[in-house]
């Protein structure tokens, strides 16, 4: 990460993965387990759904979907995450390709 000064201020620029600047572990993960979530809550805005009618639709309890929508899904799967999507009316594509760098390991990229 990049780090300078302005007025006297040190500023680090972000790296695009907050989870990462944070060096949580599993940052990768954490960071397309958020975009899934900030899908499905643009999805039960959308849809005018409760809490309550989104965890029917989703499968999930009214609580969990609480726990989930302020920022507590660690512990839900990418899995499960897109089958609330899927339960919510969305479609899901994964595409996989090899890296532009052959050495490199590859990288998960959510794109909504």
């Amino acid at each position: 990460m990049k780090k300078r000064n302005f007025e006297g201020i040190e500023i680090t620029e972000s790296s695009g993965n907050v989870f990462a600047d944070l060096e949580l572990p599993n940052a990768e993960k954490l960071k397309i387990k958020s975009g899934l979530v900030i899908k499905i809550s643009e999805a039960i805005d959308q849809l005018g759904l409760t809490q309550s009618e989104a965890g029917e639709r989703m499968g999930l309890p009214q609580a969990k979907v609480s726990l989930m929508l302020r920022g507590q899904f660690q512990n839900i799967s990418e899995r499960k995450l897109m089958d609330c999507l899927n339960r919510l009316g969305y479609d899901i594509e994964i595409k996989v390709k090899p890296t532009k760098n052959k050495k490199a390991v590859g990288h998960l990229l959510l794109a909504a």
